[in-house]
């Protein structure tokens, strides 16, 4: 957590701690001041550092200096989130009822009500509701007439409306965790089983007089399930929609920046998918511009994110117009970036980040290089995770040691694919296709090489006519590579010429 404080929160921690006097017995800020200038924390080097402090001490120490600076962050932070600043007066209400002053405290949890429903927030909301029903069913407070009836029938339509979020936001999760474990749907039982449970799920759904997160929810829990099942116009409107209703709501779009920045990035992948050049390209201004706007809000956590959808899309805007050469510029700011937010970034982002990478150097023709980032990806313990990436990633591996020359390390390569697709759930036809063909191609005369790559295509192009095998060519344009076989062309200049005829 220290080191992942500003120069300004660091400023701002000191002053607090010593807010109430003298900070030299303060060992909490001593043990503050050895582990911000400590590379790497050790219990040893700290007590050598800080001799008043002793070993027995240290556990107490840092779970109090963790406490100190969790306070510290949430009163320095406290003006860029109204969700604080709410449950700090529903405290000051549980103050003033304490005292036995019901009229104020009631006051504060309207002004907390008020406030809580312009943002959407209906689960503060609820708990200023229910504060309020418990006032008004002890204490006369000369506003009991008529009131009852009224707290009740407010207190069901809410109750009814944070139900729908939760049954939606479910949803919503249930089918982004589908999407992690499989990508897209792998075969007509995996769209089937997706399709039941997610008619299923809004069976009861009534969204009439949904309020903005029953319909945030309502949208990405569509933007997931048509993602999954590849149906990439009907994403697209829901990612549009996503987006469009946060620039309805400038406040909430002001409190919820991480939902919003998540919104145009899925907007901008099912542009990509949909190779819809001129949206992508209008889509990616607007997320610029919001990050470079002096005036936005900013934290940690949405910096990680402004990175990580900024360079996702910069480099899928190489990707589509086949500029994989001069994409190559990005990669040592985008491995810089990498290395300063890798406490925040998962697995999979990471694994995503190496593969695009990787095929910058390979479109580029760099295939030692394509390979030294495959093989990161290859290595992840979690094999379970993005199993369609893995799998492509050790297929354009086997590519990228053919290219490179490496025939000493085919053998091997091959084998590796070959207990790999093994071990898959499910094995889609374009990748045994292309992993019988490359286990042959050592066989292959050279005068017969150009006619066992169109013979490749030509198989390929009719396993895709089958909307269930057309996953695997979104992340392995392998009919490109083939064209660049066949031609003798390098593969960036093929994938131009399709740009160019797609524009």
């Amino acid at each position: 957590m220290i080191k992942s404080l500003t120069r300004s929160e660091k400023r701002h921690f000191r002053l607090f701690a010593k807010r109430q006097g003298a900070s030299e017995g303060l060992k909490f800020l001593q043990l503050f001041g050895a582990l911000d200038g400590a590379a790497h924390y050790d219990d040893e080097r700290v007590l050598a550092q800080v001799p008043a402090i002793k070993k027995v001490q240290l556990a107490n120490l840092k779970a109090n200096l963790y406490r100190q600076l969790l306070a510290s962050l949430r009163m320095y932070h406290a003006g860029q989130n109204l969700d604080i600043q709410l449950r700090e007066q529903l405290d000051y209400a549980r103050v003033l009822y304490n005292r036995g002053l019901y009229q104020q405290s009631l006051r504060m949890l309207e002004r907390v009500k008020t406030a809580a429903q312009q943002v959407g927030m209906s689960h503060v909301t609820l708990q200023a509701l229910d504060f309020e029903k418990l006032i008004e069913a002890q204490y006369i407070t000369r506003s009991l007439r008529g009131r009852a009836q009224e707290l009740s029938t407010e207190a069901l339509a809410l109750v009814e409306h944070v139900g729908q979020q939760h049954v939606l936001s479910n949803l919503a999760l249930r089918m982004y965790g589908f999407y992690l474990q499989i990508g897209h749907a792998r075969n007509q039982a995996d769209f089937e089983r997706l399709t039941g449970f997610f008619r299923s799920a809004l069976a009861h759904v009534d969204m009439r007089h949904a309020d903005f997160f029953e319909q945030l929810y309502y949208y990405q829990a569509h933007v997931w399930y048509h993602t999954i099942a590849q149906n990439f116009l009907a994403c697209y409107r829901y990612a549009q929609k996503w987006v469009d209703l946060f620039e309805r709501h400038p406040a909430i779009r002001e409190q919820q920046t991480m939902l919003y920045l998540k919104g145009l990035h899925n907007l901008l992948i099912t542009s990509y998918n949909l190779l819809y050049y001129s949206k992508f390209q209008r889509v990616l201004a607007t997320l610029e511009a919001f990050a470079a706007n002096p005036n936005r809000r900013s934290n940690p956590n949405i910096e990680m994110l402004l990175f990580l959808y900024i360079y996702t899309n910069r480099i899928n805007a190489y990707f589509m117009r086949g500029r994989f050469t001069e994409g190559l510029a990005i990669v040592p700011p985008l491995l810089a970036n990498l290395a300063q937010f890798q406490q925040q970034l998962d697995p999979h982002r990471l694994m995503v980040f190496y593969y695009k990478i990787a095929s910058l150097y390979f479109g580029s023709g760099d295939f030692n290089k394509a390979i030294e980032y495959l093989t990161k990806i290859i290595q992840f313990k979690d094999s379970a995770l993005r199993e369609d990436i893995q799998c492509f990633a050790r297929i354009l591996n086997l590519i990228a040691h053919y290219e490179a020359g490496r025939d000493e390390s085919l053998d091997h390569q091959v084998k590796s694919v070959y207990r790999f697709l093994g071990k898959m759930n499910d094995q889609q036809q374009m990748q045994v296709a292309i992993f019988q063909f490359l286990r042959t191609l050592g066989n292959v005369n050279p005068r017969e090489l150009k006619s066992a790559f169109v013979a490749l295509k030509t198989r390929l192009i009719a396993i895709s006519a089958n909307p269930f095998e057309r996953r695997p060519f979104m992340y392995l344009d392998i009919i490109s590579w083939l064209e660049s076989k066949i031609e003798n062309r390098p593969v960036q200049e093929i994938m131009q010429r399709n740009f160019a005829s797609l524009k």
